[in-house]
């Protein structure tokens, strides 16, 4: 068994308060979670209205397909309608069991 995780640190530019950031945040954990069928939660940045961390996570019964699971949903932040800008991410791929 594989799991894959993911940190992904982003910047709202159009982001004004924090139920502004709340409302993109929702939505697009929302879509990623219905899109890929993988865990996403807000993992950080809780109180700042212009970033936020998000957690994502995978588990799958090869390092290949999480790999390509998690690859994918960083191109969809990336390239989605959100109006976010990727700061970063880290990717790690444990093999347990």
């Amino acid at each position: 068994m594989t799991i894959g995780v993911c940190l992904v640190r982003l910047r709202i530019p159009e982001s004004h308060s924090l139920k502004d950031k709340r409302q993109v945040v929702k939505a697009m954990t929302a879509r990623i979670r219905n899109r890929f069928n993988v865990s996403v939660a807000e993992v950080d940045e809780n109180d700042r209205w212009q970033t936020a961390a998000l957690g994502v996570s995978c588990v799958s019964n090869s390092v290949q397909h999480a790999n390509e699971v998690i690859s994918h949903v960083i191109d969809y932040i990336e390239g989605s309608h959100f109006d976010v800008e990727v700061l970063g991410y880290e990717v790690e791929l444990v093999h347990a069991l």
